[in-house]
């Protein structure tokens, strides 16, 4: 045997409990953190899901008699979800809570790269307009809604400034657009302040040679600053469409309850909670549960927003070559300028 077949197993071996202990490093400083997740994670879900199948209360038995506590119904609360009047009120918040999520985030997408841009420009004054701009954000949402509630009264200003006698609290399309002008307003910063931050990382030399080649505005714009800012605002738009998904207290306070123009699938669970019917209300959460990840989900495969700080690139070589080498381009601002100005 020669000494190279005696010195590489020894190797092996030293390198396998590398292996093993960094990995039990690992786990032993993970623990905390998974074990935290778990009670406030894992263990609401689990629980939730639990709860769906059984249904609380107070009933009568096959002999007559008064039975109390909960009672095993299988799928029945879901059942009930799709079915009859409860099936219509569903459908209609399911279809409210999405159509508020794709218009108000498309908004609020639009409005905050609009302020990120404003925000990054140097000019005399620009703390006061960061300022002013980030100031809705850092208001509660009750707080904002009540704000907006107080605009849109029959004598507010809204009705006011528009000359006419609207009733923004009824049932209705004014319902919806002031659901959607008061979260606009509040979190259309949001959006702004983490592309903000993605176009601090640009590099000025960028624009300056795109600027040389003759590039002009809308060409730097599509080029350069939407390639480069684009992980940023995938995960700012990945987080609102989460976030309004859910969305509850602007609509309850705002609007009100049991208003089926304004009605989601939050408001739904909570009016079945509040009413002491838990199982139900726990079939409402775990269906909007499952709603949330199937379009986080697809979000990120179809968009790819890096929500791990491409924790998992594939390394050059093997099937994952190409995609290794697109995602090194993608962050290196020479590849963003190639086709600007038809020079670079």
């Amino acid at each position: 045997m020669s000494e190279s077949s005696v010195v590489v197993p020894k190797r092996e071996r030293g390198h396998s409990r590398f292996n093993q202990g960094t990995g039990r490093l690992a786990a032993i400083l993970l623990s905390p953190t998974l074990i935290v997740l778990a009670l406030v994670v894992l263990y609401p879900i689990v629980s939730a899901l639990r709860e769906s199948f059984y249904t609380s209360g107070t009933k009568l038995d096959a002999d007559g008699f008064v039975v109390k506590g909960s009672t095993f119904v299988g799928l029945d609360n879901y059942t009930a979800i799709f079915s009859g009047d409860t099936g219509h009120r569903f459908w209609t918040a399911f279809y409210n809570t999405t159509f508020f999520t794709v218009v108000c985030v498309v908004l609020e997408t639009v409005l905050g790269v609009a302020m990120a841009l404003i925000m990054h420009k140097a000019f005399k004054g620009r703390a006061v307009v960061r300022a002013s701009i980030l100031v809705p954000w850092a208001i509660p949402t009750v707080v904002s809604a009540l704000l907006w509630k107080w605009i849109f009264q029959a004598d507010g200003i809204a009705n006011t400034l528009l000359g006419a006698e609207i009733l923004w609290s009824t049932d209705g399309w004014q319902a919806k657009l002031s659901v959607i002008v008061a979260d606009t307003w509040k979190t259309a910063p949001f959006i702004g302040l983490l592309v903000l931050a993605g176009l601090q990382t640009i590099p000025a030399e960028v624009y300056e040679a795109a600027k040389v080649d003759g590039a002009s505005v809308l060409q730097t714009f599509r080029r350069i600053t939407l390639p480069l800012v684009k992980p940023a605002l995938l995960v700012a738009v990945l987080f609102r469409i989460l976030d309004t998904l859910r969305i509850f207290d602007l609509p309850f306070v705002l609007v009100g309850p049991h208003k089926s123009s304004v009605e989601t699938l939050s408001m739904l669970g909570y009016d079945e909670a509040f009413s002491t019917r838990y199982g139900p209300a726990a079939a409402y959460a775990f269906v909007l549960f499952l709603y949330v990840s199937a379009v986080a989900y697809a979000f990120v495969k179809l968009l790819g927003a890096d929500v791990i700080g491409e924790a998992r690139v594939k390394k050059p070589g093997g099937g994952g070559g190409g995609r290794w080498r697109r995602k090194q381009a993608a962050g290196r601002p020479e590849a963003a300028m190639s086709g600007v100005g038809g020079g670079v």
